[in-house]
């Protein structure tokens, strides 16, 4: 970095962090608002596993559409821009999702959910990626330990409006004026377009243009990431849409020991901030395999051993210990990624972070329909130890492909 680098690094806003930690934790708040309810929901319509996949499958159409959109917005608006106006449509769309009575609606306002939610993705990682560079440490971990953070707090504030029997119409307003709160403090102190010198960006003149950049062969770094993120996005829309209502159908508990996304969320947020002290003591990838690992033991040990108990309460306990690996192996699989984007990748950071989502997605667009399909036909602990096969394949993949190696970090 040249002394105009260093000089421009130094002038950046110290509340630049804080405030974009924030946001994350705004939308981490956003989607555990939403996760906690699955349950009610699913009883309100009284959907079949089949029926009710087919309408979470809506989440990432939405996710799709809201992929080559993000890429222009960013471009022409740049990232701080976008990043207001994703958080703010993701907490409306809530509002929409806890108002309507009829099931076709429901499923729109869950497409409109999913477009805000990778608006905010894609933005908030590109946004943390230029601020990481800028600031030339690894802190990608600790923006995404802000959205766990978050959406640990929203499972506890969902586990405890489902115990108050508060309607999620209401639950959902509390939270859009959390959110609007989070906005209206941090909106000035996000990194602006142009703040950043372009030897750090690493990007291209202007004339190239984000389309150009979309249509180009895509760097076979990006499309290894992509694979691994995919993987990650089946485990985590397994966790986010379906551990509610496998505490609730397998394993019986009572709406009081309903804990199974809130221990997930708990280790995901110890996770993500033990991170920058695992790739010290480790490295990024052996961080990776690690976590995939974790993944794969977390679910055998929530479907298998969960039946060889006749409590209750013993159910519960290993049930929330398969939670609870699965927890914190995801933690570290998708800040890893983005941290490998800003360490390697010489594509522009919002045409990259849009190429890696696009692939990742996949794991997002599969699983509600997946998870519907097996369990309707085989049980829902089949479906879990399906998805716990992709903690094995991350492991492999990461264990044989060099997009992971960094020659400065420990093998």
């Amino acid at each position: 970095m040249n002394q105009q680098s260093v000089s421009s690094a130094t002038s950046l806003q110290q509340g630049t962090r804080f405030s974009l930690f924030t946001f994350f934790f705004a939308q981490g708040l956003c989607m555990a608002s939403w996760a906690s309810r699955i349950p009610d929901f699913k009883e309100v319509f009284s959907a079949s596993f089949t029926f009710w996949g087919v309408i979470l499958f809506m989440i990432p159409v939405g996710k799709f559409v809201a992929l080559p959109l993000a890429s222009y917005l960013i471009s022409r608006l740049g990232s701080a821009t976008v990043v207001q106006i994703s958080i703010m449509g993701y907490a409306f769309s809530l509002i929409g999702i806890g108002w309507v009575q009829q099931i076709y609606w429901f499923g729109a306002c869950l497409f409109v959910f999913g477009v805000f939610w990778n608006l905010c993705d894609i933005s908030f990682n590109a946004q943390g990626i230029e601020v990481e560079r800028l600031s030339g440490k690894t802190i990608m971990a600790t923006f995404h330990g802000g959205w766990s953070l978050g959406a640990c707090a929203g499972a506890l504030i969902g586990f405890l409006m489902i115990l108050s029997d508060m309607l999620p119409m209401w639950h959902y307003v509390f939270i859009l004026a959390v959110v609007l709160l989070i906005v209206g403090f941090g909106r000035g102190k996000l990194l602006r377009s142009g703040a950043v010198p372009t030897d750090i960006r690493h990007e291209e003149p202007k004339k190239e243009g984000a389309f150009r950049w979309l249509f180009r062969k895509p760097e076979l770094l990006l499309l290894q990431l992509g694979l691994v993120g995919l993987f990650g996005l089946v485990v985590e829309s397994a966790m986010f849409d379906w551990s509610g209502v496998y505490f609730k159908s397998v394993v019986g508990a009572p709406e009081s020991l309903q804990i199974g996304f809130l221990v997930f969320m708990l280790m995901m947020v110890m996770g993500r901030f033990l991170s920058n002290f695992a790739y010290g003591l480790w490295g990024k990838k052996k961080v990776l395999q690690v976590s995939g690992w974790l993944i794969f033991t977390g679910f055998f040990v929530s479907a298998l051993l969960g039946d060889m108990v006749e409590s209750t309460l013993l159910k519960v306990a290993i049930h929330s210990l398969g939670l609870m690996l699965v927890g914190l192996g995801i933690s570290s699989v998708v800040p890893t990624l983005y941290s490998f984007v800003s360490a390697k990748s010489k594509t522009p950071v919002g045409i990259a972070i849009t190429i890696l989502s696009s692939i990742s997605f996949m794991g997002s667009l599969i699983a509600p329909l997946l998870i519907g399909a097996i369990s309707e036909q085989f049980g829902i602990k089949t479906a879990y130890m399906i998805v716990g096969t992709m903690g094995f394949c991350i492991v492999l993949l990461v264990s044989l492909t060099k997009a992971f190696d960094l020659p400065d970090e420990k093998k």
